[in-house]
């Protein structure tokens, strides 16, 4: 494919297929046909007439890149599954419910859980979400409430936390930029950490709304209401069909272990190896034997719940990979780069945190693309930042907090795409409720980086 020089050749028109996907999701409550129609668009822009042969290599392309993911999407169905039928996750929720014994209990339990499993944000959405839905079932808790508690400590816990995958990628990134001469890019992060106030807010603000402190508004007010007047757990559509099975009623529960002998081998393979794939598979398999061991799952329907998380997570691959090749098209016409160019003439110190953060979190959310925004814009913003006195923690700050918000409520995103899977909601679900919520912390996150950034200029 003919590479672009995206920034001089396209500019402003690198919005629109951003623009395209925000507003067709709006207006059709889908997200992956808005994604294509978004990728569509991309490259049309960029070839024109050859269009469609461009979009087909640049998907082709991505699928094959994506096969880490493809793989790691349908192990990660095929856990949710096991732990499931085998009635491991019911056994969870019976210890869990000797301490988690009220509605409140419940949901600040489902919280603390999302902060102890802050290796990766994929781990908590996985383990949580499957752990707690028979709790928050039983006590009337919304699954929009129980997604957006759950993805409230993703990506938020995990920028917070230095040995996160988050924090050991973002660590590297700052070293590579080399603008703190004589410190390592590990202390840089750390001592950046105070300043990611979004994060720390976002994850402050979760008890506040469980425990009443902060009254629920919007449509989650209401997702909540109807738990409360008709006892679905789920929004209405949902049983229209065929969506909601009686899971509970064909599955009995298993030892507890059979869920927490698993969960920990997950996440400790996943920090030792630092593959997430390669730890989900050994996760599979140690459930297995255990429940085979048990006599509670034959070989055979191992197989079918292997086969049946991937037919699961079809949707889930699908828009994941969706978001990938607009990210893709984004890349290539420059979109970052772009919007960051343009408004570094108009930064100052004591606005520069509070516009970083504003420009980061509003591409975060745009291309659901976190890791890659970090990366393109830590070259761009620490140097901007020395260039005007202002100090690097606070811009290192800006900016992972800034990408944190993204994950947090870009509803195409991988992690809100997982946390949905392990909810049974849909993107749109999620959207339509916790974004409202994901509001307050976000405003006060700009009014947090506008008071530091004129306390520090």
């Amino acid at each position: 494919m003919e590479a672009v020089e995206a920034i001089e050749t396209y500019g402003i028109i690198s919005l629109i297929p951003v623009l395209v996907v925000i507003i067709s999701a709006v207006i059709s409550k889908r997200a992956l046909e808005s994604l294509v129609l978004g990728t569509f668009v991309g490259s049309i822009i960029l070839t024109k007439s050859a269009w469609w042969g461009t979009w087909f290599d640049y998907t082709l392309k991505e699928i094959g890149d994506s096969a880490y993911y493809i793989i790691m999407f349908g192990m990660f169905g095929a856990m949710i599954r096991i732990l499931q039928y085998s009635g491991s996750a019911l056994g969870f929720s019976d210890i869990g419910a000797k301490v988690a014994n009220s509605r409140k209990k419940t949901m600040i339990f489902t919280w603390i859980l999302g902060i102890i499993i802050f290796v990766e944000d994929y781990l908590n959405a996985l383990g949580v979400g499957v752990a707690m839905q028979t709790l928050t079932d039983k006590w009337k808790i919304s699954r929009e409430y129980l997604a957006f508690i759950v993805n409230s400590t993703g990506a938020a816990v995990c920028i917070l936390v230095p040995f996160s995958s988050w924090g050991i990628l973002y660590a590297s990134q700052i070293e590579e930029v080399g603008i703190l001469e004589g410190m390592s890019g590990f202390t840089a992060y750390v001592s950046s950490i105070p300043f990611m106030l979004y994060a720390w807010i976002a994850v402050i603000v979760v008890p506040l709304f469980c425990l009443g402190v902060i009254p629920l508004y919007g449509p989650m007010k209401k997702a909540e209401e109807r738990v409360a007047l008709t006892g679905r757990v789920f929004p209405d559509y949902h049983y229209e069909g065929d969506e909601v099975e009686g899971l509970e009623d064909e599955t009995k529960a298993s030892s507890a272990w059979n869920f927490i002998v698993p969960m920990i081998v997950l996440i400790a393979v996943a920090i030792y190896t630092a593959d997430i794939v390669f730890a989900v598979i050994i996760s599979v398999v140690v459930a297995f034997i255990m429940l085979f061991v048990q006599k509670l799952m034959t070989l055979g329907q191992f197989c079918d719940h292997i086969v049946g998380g991937f037919k699961d997570m079809l949707y889930v691959t699908m828009l994941v990979l969706a978001a990938f090749v607009l990210q893709d098209f984004n890349d290539a016409l420059g979109l970052t780069p772009y919007v960051i160019e343009s408004v570094a003439p108009i930064l100052s110190p004591a606005l520069f945190p509070a516009i970083t953060f504003l420009v980061i979190a509003g591409l975060a959310f745009a291309t659901g693309s976190f890791w890659g925004v970090a990366a393109i814009s830590f070259p761009i913003i620490l140097p901007l930042a020395v260039a005007l006195n202002v100090n690097p923690f606070l811009a290192i700050g800006a900016v992972s907090a800034a990408t944190a918000f993204g994950s947090h409520a870009c509803f195409y995103s991988d992690a809100v795409t997982v946390t949905c899977a392990a909810t049974g909601l849909k993107n749109m679900d999620y959207a339509r409720t916790a974004i409202p919520l994901i509001g307050l912390p976000f405003i006060l996150g700009i009014i947090a980086y506008l008071a530091v950034g004129i306390v520090m200029a």
